[in-house]
């Protein structure tokens, strides 16, 4: 069983006043305190569990399409039933620059399985849809590499970072932006890795829209 750091203990607690809706706004620091600590299991976990890469607003681009057109840093071009072609994107893993849709992923920042294992599991069809496809805060779906995407795969912080490492502090402020903003938990070794790196970060403000 994961042994709760005393400064988690009172997070844990408090995590019953949470609600969807409610904003929030902690510094990286204390941020890592309002994760709760829990065991993760990845039992009966399939990725098809999460339908993900919908049109929820039905103007023709699904949730993958929406992010690679809104991250373009070079203007992409939208054709019949959302075909792509032009624009230029950065790649913030692997610090790379590319000029083709087809040679990028588009990562969700904490991985679908590792969703399942932080409480997703228990959540319902119609609410691990709207994670997979969250477009309300631009920190879950990013355009990245397919190289960089593959290598990190379903992994957390304490067995990948990014290896374009003036990334690593933006990415460690947004990986416990999502787990709070969607009441995912951190087992021991996410816990201990995060706050190694948030402890040598700038302590930034995060904040947010909690969606549960």
């Amino acid at each position: 069983m994961a042994t709760v750091p005393a400064s988690a203990v009172s997070v844990v607690r408090a995590a019953e006043s949470r609600a969807a809706g409610e904003q929030f706004s902690f510094r990286l620091h204390e941020a890592v305190r309002e994760l709760p600590l829990a065991q993760e299991s990845r039992e009966g976990y399939v990725r098809t569990k999460f339908k993900h890469w919908v049109d929820q607003d039905r103007d023709g681009c699904d949730a993958r399409r929406e992010v690679l057109i809104a991250e373009a840093v070079e203007p992409v071009e939208v054709g019949a039933r959302c075909a792509l072609t032009g624009g230029r994107w950065w790649s913030r893993y692997d610090d790379r620059f590319l000029d083709q849709a087809t040679q990028l992923d588009v990562d969700h920042m904490v991985p679908l399985a590792e969703a399942w294992d932080s409480g997703a599991s228990a959540w319902t069809a119609a609410e691990r849809q709207a994670y997979a496809n969250d477009l309300d805060d631009e920190r879950l779906l990013i355009a990245v590499s397919a190289a960089s995407n593959r290598s990190k795969a379903d992994k957390d912080p304490a067995e990948w970072m990014p290896p374009y490492q003036e990334y690593s502090c933006t990415y460690t402020a947004d990986w416990i932006a999502m787990k709070i903003r969607w009441d995912l938990s951190v087992d021991q070794a996410e816990w201990d890795a995060l706050s190694v790196q948030a402890a040598s970060c700038p302590d930034v403000e995060i904040a947010g829209v909690r969606a549960r």
